[in-house]
């Protein structure tokens, strides 16, 4: 069996992902990949999905005009991609987002763009009101495809102990335990 697996039954096994408190180590840096490579219609319909009306997201005509030349991605929809990729590192197992911080933005990503993350383990600390779980603060940055780097922000996230997260308890519960 391999890491990442548990065994279901007999010859049966279920992949897992993830990361349990112990499992973090402070200045371990986790890699996202795939990257991912953001098209026109990711960011049109994001921006109008969520009612932000700014014409640089998707008039071409009107971005022309503008210091970019052109349309840019909807600095929303880079947070929430980037936050996506770091999920399986970060906090598939996570009970909670305890907190945003330092959110910047310090370069423009425009459509065709291809961004990759990373995410570094900063701090972690034992919860003092719930015993079997600990809070665990990364930094994940995001970069374009020739290195300039477009995001960065801090994340505090609760995360369960071995033995006490959802996955834990569904599977115990499947065993009739």
């Amino acid at each position: 069996m391999r890491d990442g697996a548990v065994q279901t039954g007999e010859n049966r096994y279920r992949e897992t992902f993830g990361r349990y408190f112990e499992d973090f180590k402070i200045g371990d840096v986790y890699e996202h990949r795939p990257g991912r490579t953001i098209s026109e219609a990711d960011n049109t319909w994001f921006t109008l999905l969520t009612m932000n009306q700014h014409p640089l997201h998707f008039d071409a005509e009107y971005a022309k005009h503008s210091e970019f030349g052109k349309p840019i991605v909807n600095s929303a929809f880079t947070l929430a991609l980037v936050a996506g990729m770091s999920v399986s590192d970060v906090s598939q197992k996570a009970i909670a987002n305890l907190g945003w911080t330092d959110i910047s933005m310090p370069a423009p990503v425009f459509n065709g763009d291809t961004l990759y993350a990373e995410s570094e383990v900063k701090e972690k600390r034992m919860s003092k009101s719930r015993p079997t779980q600990g809070m665990v603060t990364v930094e994940t940055r995001a970069h374009k495809q020739d290195g300039s780097l477009v995001m960065k922000y801090q994340r505090i996230v609760l995360v369960p102990k071995r033995g006490h997260s959802v996955d834990d308890k569904v599977l115990a519960a499947e065993n009739g335990e």
